[in-house]
């Protein structure tokens, strides 16, 4: 993750790398309606706009994509898009060089000390 002064020049360096733009808006296409077009891309440049996005961020996306059509948090929105997109591939990973780890718990919280 990344922030940029200049995301359009960003936009379009990605674009030129062969990369597709996903543009979160609670303006776009649902989710369900592009993920099998998502899924067989290999370079995703994720875009998130907050309040009055210009309309260029619209036209530079190759996929405009709405979580709902209701005002929503970025954050949450870009959580629901990463979860349904790797179809939570992510649940019980385990990292590489991790520093800690966490046992699950209903109450409490269990944290060890990883080497």
């Amino acid at each position: 993750m990344d922030f940029t002064k200049k995301p359009l020049a960003l936009i379009n360096e990605w674009r030129q790398g062969n990369g597709k733009v996903v543009h979160l808006t609670m303006y776009g296409l649902p989710m369900a309606e592009v993920q099998g077009a998502l899924n067989v891309c290999k370079d995703l440049l994720i875009v998130i706009g907050g309040e009055k996005v210009p309309f260029e961020y619209y036209k530079s996306a190759d996929f405009n994509v709405s979580i709902g059509s209701q005002p929503h948090s970025e954050v949450a929105a870009l959580a629901i898009f990463l979860d349904r997109l790797t179809a939570r591939s992510w649940e019980g990973a385990t990292f590489k060089n991790a520093k800690l780890s966490i046992t699950p718990s209903s109450r409490g919280k269990t944290v060890k000390q990883l080497e």
